[in-house]
């Protein structure tokens, strides 16, 4: 029997996963920097994969519209996982908590995310539409 590449392996546990947004860092013990570089850009070619940011991916599907691949998750849901995974506590903005809470019918044309007071400088977008972050 061969021996499954790394392609498989990063493949098997993308399918295995419970979690949607995944970090370069999650792939390393597949294989080489370079090998899991090489799959990683095969697997966005592909439409397996979409990069949100430096070394940030997030799983996708085709469209039913286009047909062309799109994130698995609403921007928002992906990026308080990213900012989980990152070891930040994050919420959903003031406007969209206002909405939940009922304090407000207004629904937030924006992705924001509350960071509390931590530094964030990462850029997380999927296509056109970029997470804005606000502080406390």
């Amino acid at each position: 029997m061969a021996k499954a590449t790394t392609k498989d392996r990063i493949l098997a546990s993308l399918r295995n996963s419970k979690g949607k947004v995944f970090l370069r860092d999650d792939f390393n013990r597949f294989g080489t920097y370079r090998q899991v570089c090489r799959v990683v850009k095969e697997l966005s070619d592909e439409g397996k994969l979409m990069r949100l940011g430096y070394g940030t991916y997030v799983k996708a599907r085709p469209s039913s519209i286009s047909g062309k691949p799109v994130a698995d998750e609403s921007l928002i849901n992906i990026g308080l996982e990213t900012m989980k995974k990152l070891g930040i506590k994050a919420d959903v903005g003031k406007d969209m908590r206002a909405l939940i809470q009922g304090d407000s019918t207004q629904v937030p044309m924006l992705p924001v995310l509350n960071i509390g007071n931590a530094r964030v400088c990462r850029k997380l977008s999927v296509g056109s539409r970029s997470l804005v972050y606000e502080k406390n």
